[in-house]
Order: structure tokens, then sequence, then C-alpha cells
């Protein structure tokens, strides 16, 4: 399933994500030579429709066409198929960022395929590694990472101070590398928007100046740690208008990132219609009685929470999940 390049494909660097297909019609990792030897690896398209990490890519590389990189880099565009058809991934696909090493979904082809990479990257002595990825609703431009130490705290506030601290779900590519090298995942905001571009470019340029991450970035961070992954069950109905068995708050994407009282009111429901939100926390276990009280046709809060990722994308609710609880953390002392 994978391609590999030793230089970059023709008509690359000026390929919209809709088009790309026909430059790489599968996964494909693009290996770029540059002084130091020891390569950086940049993943993008993992979701078909989160496209901002390709661009930046591209301005990156058309930055150097007439001088050598600073770093080796080595790129993997993912979804393809997924990016034609404008989409985070097809009815019939698998997430991409669900089937790296670690993931219960071991016997896939896709698995093996991201398997592969790994083992190509770990043989090359990669120097860190970045994944790039949009959000549906209204978030900031945050990082995350998943290990709290220095090198992997400093790749990620050179991006931002605010950053986010995961060890669910699995199977994701950062949890993979991180086993290998300093490892984030970028979370840049709506796809394609300028600024997230740009932002992802200068980050980028920065990395790449770098010699050794823990002496690049300010620690004036801000941290919190994923709680808990919530989900609408299958058997339900929902939506934004009044009409389904669970009615999201219209209003409810301004509540990412902020720190929200117990209380809170999430989403409205059919009477006596019995309907919930499950939450899972790390060891994957249903915790969503700790999370959320039902009351008078209400589903809310039943205890102060930072949500991330919530989005009126009812594909994506329905593909991945509704949110991501966090809590503040205090700094490591490292």
């Amino acid at each position: 399933m994978l391609e590999q390049y030793n230089e970059l494909p023709e008509g690359f660097l000026n390929a919209k994500a809709e088009n790309l297909h026909r430059i790489l019609d599968k996964p494909s990792l693009i290996h770029l030579k540059g002084k130091e030897p020891e390569p950086l690896f940049i993943s993008t398209l993992l979701h078909g429709n989160e496209t901002t990490g390709l661009y930046a890519i591209q301005k990156l590389l058309r930055s150097y066409q007439n001088g050598n990189l600073p770093r080796s880099i080595s790129i993997f565009v993912g979804n393809v198929k997924a990016a034609e058809a404008g989409v985070r991934r097809l009815d019939e696909q698998v997430d991409y960022n669900r089937v790296w090493p670690g993931t219960h979904q071991q016997y896939l082809a896709e698995a093996h395929m991201m398997q592969q990479v790994t083992d190509i990257m770990q043989q090359m002595n990669v120097w860190a590694s970045i994944d790039i990825h949009n959000n549906t609703g209204k978030n900031p431009h945050y990082a995350c990472i998943n290990k709290l130490e220095q090198s992997f705290l400093s790749l990620a506030g050179l991006f931002s101070e605010t950053l986010v601290y995961f060890t669910t779900p699995k199977g994701v590519q950062s949890s993979a590398f991180a086993e290998l090298c300093p490892a984030v995942t970028l979370e840049c905001g709506l796809s394609g928007e300028k600024s997230g571009i740009d932002h992802v470019l200068h980050y980028l340029q920065s990395v790449l100046s770098c010699e050794k991450l823990s002496e690049c970035a300010d620690m004036n961070l801000n941290l919190f740690h994923t709680v808990a992954r919530v989900k609408i069950p299958e058997g339900y109905s929902f939506g934004f208008e009044d009409d389904a068995t669970i009615n999201l708050l219209p209003e409810i994407e301004d509540y990412n990132f902020c720190e929200l009282d117990k209380g809170t009111v999430l989403a409205l429901v059919e009477p006596e219609s019995s309907a919930y939100l499950q939450a899972f926390d790390d060891d994957e276990r249903e915790v969503g009685r700790e999370f959320f009280e039902y009351s008078e046709e209400k589903i809310v809060l039943k205890r102060p929470v930072m949500p991330a990722m919530l989005t009126m994308d009812t594909q994506v609710i329905r593909q991945d999940c509704l949110c991501y609880l966090m809590e503040r953390i205090s700094m490591p002392t490292l």
C-alpha cells in the first residue's frame, strides 16, 4: 500500500489536496536530504479534509527550492482518496490516525502499512515527529503530546502555549513515534485557513532551525490532560434543530477550551427517551456517570471540565467523537 520517493514527485508543490491523487495514487513517504542527516518526520492528510499541513509543507519546500534544507525531512502523505472526496475518511475506510503501532486493530492492512512507515523511520534514526491536523469546530491552535518530557514539551511549546497531554485513543501517529523521538500533534484550527497555514509554516521553519529541541522553546505553558472521550450512542439520533432524540445546544462550539462549571447544559433530550452521552477514560472504561447527569430533559455537567474539539459536523461526531474533556494539570518537575 505504501509508495516511497527520494525526491519530490513532479507537481507535488502546487497540487490542491483534492487533486493530489493524480500525483500520489496511494499513501506515500517522501524522503528529502538536508544538511543534518537525522530526519524530521512530518505527516499530513491522515484525515482527508484536514489540508493545512499539506499547504504549509508546500510553502516550506517552495522556500527551499534554491537552497539546501537545514535538516533532512521525511513526509508521509496519508489518505489521498479521502482528500479527493474532501472528507475525513471514506465510509469503507478505517481512520488513518487509529491504526499506528499500539492500535487494537493491528490485523488490518493499514496497520501493517503504518508499522512499515514507523520501522523505516526508526532505521533512519528519526529526530522528531510532527503530525498536522485541523479541527472541525471552533478551537484555538494548540499542540498535543503523549509524554511529559522536556523534549516533547519544547517541541510542542514552539507551536503554542496551550498543550494537551493525552494517552488515548490508541493507535495515533504521535503516540507510536513517541517511542522513537520527540513527537507532537498540531491542531491548527479550521482546515485551509491562511492563519493556520502560516502558523504551521513558521513553526516548521523554527523546528528546522533547532539543533537541540530542549533549547528552543519558552516553557511558560498551559497544560491540560484529557480525562474522557465523549461519544453519542449509536442507537440515538442527534442534531441541533430540536428534531432528534439528543439535541445539542447550537452554541456548543463556543464551549471549546472554556473551563465550564458544574451544571452547564450540553443538550436537550426527548421526554422519556432515557438518552445519554457516553464517556471513555484512558483505560477505555465507560465513565459517563462521572461527568454527566440528567434532569428536566437536559444533559448537564456533573463536575467542572474543559472540552475540546466540540463540533457541529454530525458526520465527524459519528465517525470520531463529540469531544474530549480535559482538566488543567501542573507542569512536571523536569
